[in-house]
């Protein structure tokens, strides 16, 4: 989730506040240990019912503000608010049953997103997946230590999984301050979350051979030229109504593998996520591309079909430098519209930075090494929008460097739905399916449109509305006494 919010705020942000962020992190580090042995103490100085009331107190007023949201934003905000009310509930239930019941949840968490992140690496086998699979076994580790009773029999719950955020969040905040002080001030957030491409230890070998990667000066100073909408694709026709047919804003299509055209065997969530199966057994997964009105149209594909028999597509699935095929981008939309057919679905977005995306597509194009986990369409359209939004927030808010825009970011809920997706991507593998759903998580934070110019409008609508009634009813009380 850091990284997302550095991402969001962007590379200028972080530089400014590197020293900051780092004895920051530090804090966090020393308040999660220090809540961890608290803990192991069955919580004697951690004020659970305090903690459990101002849960409530914010489960109540994100349901409130959700009844008057709209789409996802509604949908994401009713779930905090379910959540944080169970979650108080269960605290101050107290005792055995409700601690219990909390730990048994956190434990399943931990478990579910440890399993699916070690089977997840060991099969894509992506650069650092060693790395990823110990941080899978940890997260079972400590579902196993939320599971059993020892040392408080269930007291420490909140405290422990308190510490757990604060731990990973801090280490995370650490790090990345660490790496922000160190490198040219030429970077970008991009350059910061991937750098160069390594396959076990070492750059990959094409890498060797093709423009320099992506952090380096000469990409970021690469000079960015305006281009006329008119060179590839007329702007969208079904943007939203409330914002007209010719405001600018990124489009990303996806061709789901359910809209693949042929008759499919239905799994949901497989269907919709990673792929799709027809009855003839070939494999779909579907495409995803990202168009500007700049002229930018990123959408790569194999230069040569790939096999869709599912032992060909188990073999490709390692990200390793022996299933790199030659890749091939396409031209524009049109072209490829008159192929595969109208995209099944489009996200808008905005809130975003032409020229950083311009720079970033320079550098990508240069290298046409396909891969199918790790090189592929959904992954360039992901990291695209990564480099299209740096900073958007900062833009939204007019730029002003303060802690508060980090503190309100990282309470804003649409975050933990785009925090969860890009975990996915970067443990899975991108697919169409989490880039699509990635983009409407990106769209719902960086941009205005759907919601109130002032976070406080949005979270204070019924407060407005009493107050509104309120001097109504002051007025109607002075005409009557007038009269």
């Amino acid at each position: 989730m850091i990284r997302l919010v550095l991402i969001l705020l962007g590379f200028d942000y972080l530089r400014e506040r590197a020293r900051g962020m780092f004895w920051l992190g530090i804090a966090f580090l020393a308040a999660g240990v220090a809540l961890f042995v608290d803990g192991l103490d069955s919580a004697r100085f951690f004020p659970l019912e305090l903690f459990a009331m101002l849960l409530l107190a914010a489960g109540v007023g994100t349901f409130v503000v959700a009844i008057v949201g709209a789409g996802g934003m509604r949908a994401m905000r009713i779930f905090k608010a379910l959540s944080l009310c169970v979650a108080a509930s269960l605290v101050l239930a107290g005792h055995h049953h409700g601690n219990f019941w909390l730990s048994m949840i956190f434990g399943t968490l931990f478990l579910v997103d440890g399993l699916l992140q070690c089977i997840s690496a060991s099969v894509v086998r992506f650069p650092r997946w060693r790395w990823a699979v110990g941080m899978g076994v940890l997260e079972i580790l400590i579902a196993i230590f939320f599971y059993q009773p020892w040392p408080t029999h269930y007291a420490g719950t909140v405290p422990y999984a308190l510490s757990m955020w604060l731990l990973f969040g801090g280490w995370s905040m650490v790090m990345l301050a660490y790496r922000a002080m160190r490198i040219p001030e030429t970077a970008t957030i991009e350059s910061l979350m991937h750098g160069p491409r390594r396959r076990h230890g070492r750059v990959a070998p094409h890498e060797q051979r093709t423009a320099p990667p992506l952090w380096t000066a000469d990409a970021e100073q690469a000079p960015v030229h305006k281009m006329t909408k008119t060179l590839l694709f007329p702007p969208p026709r079904d943007l939203p109504p409330e914002t007209g047919a010719d405001a600018a804003a990124l489009t990303v299509h996806v061709w789901t593998p359910s809209g693949a055209g042929q008759p499919l065997r239905r799994r949901p969530l497989i269907d919709r996520y990673i792929a799709a199966v027809d009855a003839s057994g070939a494999i779909w997964t579907g495409h995803a591309a990202l168009q500007s009105p700049e002229g930018i149209y990123i959408s790569f594909d194999p230069a040569e079909p790939l096999s869709r028999t599912p032992e060909s597509v188990t073999q490709a699935l390692r990200a390793s430098v022996d299933n790199d095929v030659a890749g091939i981008f396409e031209p524009d939309y049109p072209s490829e519209a008159a192929r595969r057919g109208e995209s099944t679905a489009r996200v808008y977005l905005r809130n975003y930075d032409a020229a950083r995306l311009e720079r970033f597509w320079h550098a990508w194009r240069a290298d046409t090494t396909y891969n199918l986990t790790y090189r592929n369409c959904a992954v360039s359209v992901a990291r695209a929008l990564e480099a299209a939004v740096e900073g958007a927030l900062l833009r939204r808010r007019g730029n002003r460097h303060t802690w508060g825009i980090l503190l309100q970011v990282m309470l804003t809920p649409e975050l933990w739905l785009a925090a969860q997706i890009r975990k996915r991507g970067k443990t899975m593998a991108w697919t169409p399916g989490l880039v699509r759903d990635y983009a409407r998580a990106l769209s719902l934070l960086v941009d205005s449109h759907g919601q109130a110019k002032s976070r406080w409008r949005l979270h204070l609508p019924v407060l407005k509305r009493l107050r509104a009634q309120r001097r109504q009813w002051r007025r109607d009380d002075g005409e009557g006494q007038a009269g």
